[in-house]
């Protein structure tokens, strides 16, 4: 591994009061914890085997030791060894940083050790190793979001007809291009804004409030939140390979939640895959339950376990009602049972991967990717582009970094930026501090804004989620 890059500007952190970072580890955090505890102690109610209760108990102490921790600002202590290699890289970050406490630490290690702490607490035991604390939150929101499943789903049906037929009756090129311009667009759009159900962050919203977020309108009213919108550059490349005739033109996108975002998230895979786009997609899931909704490969097997029998998932009272919800029309179930078998079949055939790496719950930003982890940054070049999704992913491309909000977005990434040899476009609903790209007097303006932070110094109104930037930068250029 060669050496650490050091990153220019201070990252944010914990005991930034003006930041997101200060109220995120105030209030946020001891939210998640006290619902992994209350899932724990559901599953120990729920289990007969007396060394598996037992086992849950330690658990259980292990979780309320932590929120006891965080909440009276103790200093971070050094991971216990459970055997996996990013432990000593953990541990080194910590002694780097001088034995800091909660309320005076990077955020971005923070939050990270603050999951990956969590996890040790169920890999060190024998009877919950592959136990996700957060499953439960993850399932029972996808089923809320059945109103925007459904209507993605037949509009999917429909557009992915509609592509067979165009091929078959050799429609005018350029008429056909610039359909599927807009197509393009549409899609990484209903992508960008399917992280309005990240549940790390939606600890006051209802189910209602949910769906209101991820339907036809309310994407359409949502397009002038857009601040920096860069998909037009990104689908040029991918159209110029195309038409140059290349045979293996793979595209990765880096996960972020599970549920509904997974679900738009295949469905912008399966339409590149339709329209030849690409030829081969590739997901990176996280390795282990993070930051709450992120996705590991078992929410992966889940959602297409739902979509394989929608009937059963979708029309079965869920543990937040005891009310029957109505039954699927044969409609709705013919084109759920339809996005299964297309997405499987592309599964079968090696064009739809799933590829998890440790490095994604790793403490590093991506500035240091080409080092920490040399392979996988080599199959990240090899790709036509790189889609980051959501909040996370963007604060680790930009290292979580005090940036100023006019930086451009090819410098705050650095070495995954210009000369990389990385074609990244990040897809990004704001939810954070860090932002950068914006043109001049942006950042002021929406401070200007009813919440946007005003006078107070704080960037309120990149904590919401109501904002968003598509951005892009050409590293093979």
């Amino acid at each position: 591994m060669g050496s650490r890059i050091e990153v220019p500007i201070a990252p944010y952190a914990t005991c930034d009061r003006k930041s997101f970072a200060f109220t995120s580890a105030r209030d946020r955090w001891p939210v998640i914890l006290t619902g992994a505890i209350d899932d724990v102690h559901r599953a120990i109610v729920a289990i007969d085997d007396e060394p598996k209760r037992k086992e849950g108990k330690t658990i259980l102490e292990g979780l309320a030791k932590l929120k006891y921790e965080l909440q009276h600002d103790r200093h971070l202590t050094p991971l216990v060894d459970d055997g996996k290699p990013d432990i000593p890289s953990y541990n080194k970050e910590l002694e780097l940083s001088g034995n800091p406490k909660w309320f005076n630490v990077p955020w971005l290690f923070a939050e990270c050790y603050l999951y990956r702490r969590v996890h040790t607490l169920f890999s060190l035991s024998d009877h919950w190793k592959t136990y996700d604390v957060f499953s439960r939150q993850k399932m029972s929101t996808f089923r809320s979001s059945r109103p925007a499943v459904l209507e993605l789903a037949a509009k999917y049906k429909e557009l992915v007809s509609q592509l067979e037929s165009d091929v078959k009756s050799a429609k005018d090129p350029e008429e056909l291009d610039a359909a599927e311009r807009i197509l393009f667009l549409e899609m990484c759009e209903i992508c960008l804004w399917g992280n309005a159900t990240d549940l790390s962050l939606l600890t006051s919203l209802t189910y209602e409030d949910i769906q209101k977020l991820q339907g036809a309108d309310a994407r359409k009213e949502a397009e002038k939140n857009i601040l920096v919108n860069d998909l037009p550059a990104a689908y040029k490349v991918l159209k110029a390979a195309q038409n140059a005739g290349k045979k293996d033109r793979p595209v990765d996108i880096i996960l972020d939640n599970a549920g509904f975002e997974l679900f738009v998230d295949l469905i912008l895979a399966g339409y590149l895959l339709a329209a030849g786009l690409a030829t081969r997609i590739t997901l990176h899931p996280k390795t282990i339950p993070w930051f709450v909704s992120d996705v590991i490969p078992d929410d992966f097997a889940a959602l297409l376990g739902a979509l394989a029998n929608p009937q059963g998932f979708y029309s079965t009272p869920d543990e937040h009602s005891d009310q029957v919800p109505e039954a699927l029309s044969r409609k709705e179930a013919s084109d759920l049972s339809f996005l299964f078998q297309h997405w499987a079949g592309f599964h079968a055939e090696g064009q739809l991967l799933l590829r998890p790496n440790l490095f994604w719950t790793s403490a590093h930003s991506y500035w240091q990717l080409p080092q920490a982890e040399p392979r996988l940054y080599e199959d990240l070049k090899a790709s036509e582009l790189v889609i980051f999704k959501g909040d996370l992913n963007y604060r680790k491309l930009t290292a979580d970094a005090m940036w100023e909000p006019t930086t451009p977005f090819t410098t705050a990434i650095g070495p995954m930026g210009p000369a990389s040899n990385v074609r990244t476009l990040a897809l990004r609903t704001c939810k954070a501090d860090t932002v950068v790209g914006l043109p001049g007097g942006a950042d002021e303006r929406l401070k200007g804004m009813e919440d946007g932070g005003g006078d107070s110094g704080a960037r309120k109104w990149a904590w919401s989620g109501k904002w968003a930037v598509a951005q892009f930068c050409d590293g093979k250029a």
